[in-house]
């Protein structure tokens, strides 16, 4: 099962897709899969249909038969993290109560497989749904009233900890920013290809709705929308992203919402948004009626307030249907600008004819709506989580998401960021308002770690530079104190009952053996000169290697060092009026002691040998570790 791996199949050769709606097509291993799939559930497949597929995103749903009645079996497009955060709301709004498909849990109790690198999901079949009318106002307002109902479900909803989670509520600005951006590539794709045949056209129109983006942007700049985001996620819920008559259809007790694969933190009037102005897109004008009967109908289910109505306003005035129709040129310009631009710009265009018209009367209901309430969250809104718009390298964006209390229960120590900007530790069920709130002492209260990472580092780099210069001083300069050793009691004892026993010894030989008086002889002969002796056969002479010079001296590695070798070749000052004698006298040589005279008769300096032994003792010590060549 996890061999094969899901990717779309789209590009399949032209020969082998030759007459194929790959749309009604999953290749042969993706086939196999889903049976592999279904046996990690408790029931008996009899049969399989495939209703649809997604080749361009390896996608797709069958219904099956078993003997528990008809499922639905879908394997989900997404990443499988990100598939989780939609099941996990699926499973969250059936406990509200919503008409959603609910979902079937596996032999081992969980709510979805994951094969192939997608996530399979088994939900219940549900046969009596069918869509509304369309074009019918009567259909639009069960349709609408039916999204309203959806979205108060979905209110409070928190994804597990282990889901990929999607939110685009602090996205607005950055989405409304990113379209007036493209509108100006448009200007230059059409100039660049101005042989094209829409190329003219469409300059003649970009001026008109770039200008309407750019009035409409500062009114949503204006606008409640930062304070409305402070209330958090789990406030507004969740939007569809996709809802249309395709996933709200009628069924038991009332509209249906299905295929909740893009569901995403939002605020929900970007569904209402999106019905709206397609349908006035689909009917070629503006209908003012149409418009207010579905917003009613909304409001029933799901009550809006004055500063929501104006955003929903701001958002069907801005050129999203526009951007929705040309954002295509970008992909393949002269090919889309020769064939589709010029009549989808004519259909725009006499769209918009009576649009401003609608959207001026429409403004002047904003009075039937009350206000909201959005000033308990005007200080410290971020906290713990702070949003970032990386759009905008990183800048912080007024607003974020509030840690939802259902998290605190688990048994986690968080890390969060205080408004301060200091970091704080929270024990598991803590929030941030009991730390800041409540009576600490000063070291509770102190932050994980204050100090800025710059200083940090200058500290590091100081105390490498210390043993740095600790490690290059001479070894004279720093002498090693040797720890006194503790005393053996036993080796002790041995030691003294030798000694007794020696002296004993001793004391019996004297005894036994008599001293022997020896006379001096009368004439006593001067001592001849000493010699070096030489050398034995078959054994090699010592040799003492070159004398040292100012070049090994300067190879030794630190100055300290340097001036004691020098110090040491300097010549001791030599007494006057005494000549040096070949060799010192016998009665002041000490035992095992080099005489000056050993050296002379070597041809040797004895002061140059001595200072040789200095270095070459200074050379090898284990401390400064000096290496020559």
């Amino acid at each position: 099962m996890e061999q094969y791996q899901i990717v779309p199949w789209d590009d399949m050769l032209a020969e082998e897709s030759s007459g194929l709606n790959l749309e009604q097509y999953v290749p042969p291993e993706l086939e196999k899969l889903a049976y592999q799939v279904c046996k990690s559930y408790n029931m008996d497949v009899r049969g399989m249909t495939l209703i649809t597929s997604k080749p361009d995103k390896g996608g797709a749903i069958w219904r099956i038969d078993t003997n528990h009645g008809t499922r639905s079996l879908k394997v989900l497009h997404r990443t499988p993290a990100r598939s989780l955060f939609s099941v996990g709301a699926q499973e969250y709004v059936v406990k509200q109560g919503a008409r959603v498909p609910g979902i079937i849990l596996t032999k081992d109790g969980k709510n979805s497989v994951v094969a192939g690198g997608k996530l399979w999901i088994v939900t219940d079949w549900i046969d009596t749904l069918t869509p509304v009318a369309k074009i019918d106002l009567e259909g639009a307002q069960t349709l609408c009233h039916g999204l309203g109902e959806f979205h108060k479900w979905s209110k409070g909803y928190v994804p597990p900890l282990e889901a990929g989670k999607s939110s685009r509520i602090f996205k607005w600005e950055s989405q409304y920013q990113k379209i007036m951006t493209k509108i100006g590539w448009f200007r230059h794709i059409a100039k660049a290809y101005p042989e094209a045949a829409a190329s003219s056209q469409l300059l003649s129109v970009l001026d008109t709705f770039e200008n309407q983006a750019k009035e409409i942007f500062a009114k949503f700049q204006a606008s409640s929308y930062q304070k409305m985001i402070r209330k958090g996620e789990a406030h507004w819920g969740l939007a569809h992203q996709d809802y249309g008559w395709s996933n709200g259809q009628m069924g038991p007790e009332g509209i249906w919402v299905i295929d909740l694969d893009g569901v995403a933190f939002d605020l929900p009037i970007r569904d209402l948004r999106k019905i709206i102005t397609s349908t006035m897109d689909d009917m070629g004008m503006w209908d003012l009626a149409w418009i207010r009967g579905v917003i009613d109908a909304y409001h029933r289910a799901n009550p809006l307030d004055r500063e929501t109505f104006e955003l929903l306003w701001i958002d069907m005035a801005f050129p999203n249907e526009f951007y929705k129709h040309v954002k295509e040129v970008v992909f393949t310009p002269v090919e889309f600008m020769n064939t589709e631009l010029g009549p989808i710009l004519d259909r725009v265009i006499a769209t918009e004819a009576n649009k401003w018209e609608v959207l001026r009367e429409l403004e002047k209901d904003k009075a039937k709506y009350p206000e909201g309430d959005y000033t308990e969250l005007v200080a410290a809104p971020s906290q713990p989580y702070t949003y970032r718009d990386y759009a905008k390298k990183g800048r912080r964006v007024e607003g974020g998401r509030p840690l939802e209390r259902a998290r605190s229960v688990s048994n986690i120590i968080r890390l969060v960021v205080g408004p301060d900007g200091k970091g704080i530790l929270l024990q598991p069920g803590m929030e941030p308002g009991d730390v800041w709130k409540s009576k600490r002492s000063r070291s509770d209260a102190e932050p994980v770690y204050s100090k800025p990472p710059k200083k940090l580092r200058e500290e590091k780099k100081g105390r490498r530079k210390e043993r740095k210069r600790k490690s290059g001083e001479p070894a004279f300069a720093l002498p090693l104190v040797a720890k006194p050793k503790k005393e053996n009691v036993k080796e002790k004892l041995k030691e003294k009952v030798k000694g007794k026993l020696k002296e004993k010894l001793k004391e019996k030989l004297a005894k036994k053996v008599k001293p022997v008086s020896v006379k001096p002889s009368k004439k006593s002969k001067p001592a001849k000169a000493l010699l070096p002796l030489k050398p034995k056969s078959g054994k090699a002479s010592r040799s003492y290697g070159r004398r040292p010079t100012e070049e090994d001296i300067r190879r030794l590695r630190t100055e300290p060092a340097r001036r004691a070798a020098r110090k040491l070749m300097e010549a001791p000052a030599k007494p006057k009026g005494k000549k040096n004698s070949v060799q010192a006298p016998s009665s002041k040589k000490k035992k095992g002691a080099i005489g000056k005279g050993t050296f002379a008769a070597r041809g040797r300096s004895f002061k140059k040998a001595k200072v040789k032994a200095y270095i070459l003792a200074y050379r090898r010590s284990d401390v400064l570790r000096e290496i020559t060549t």
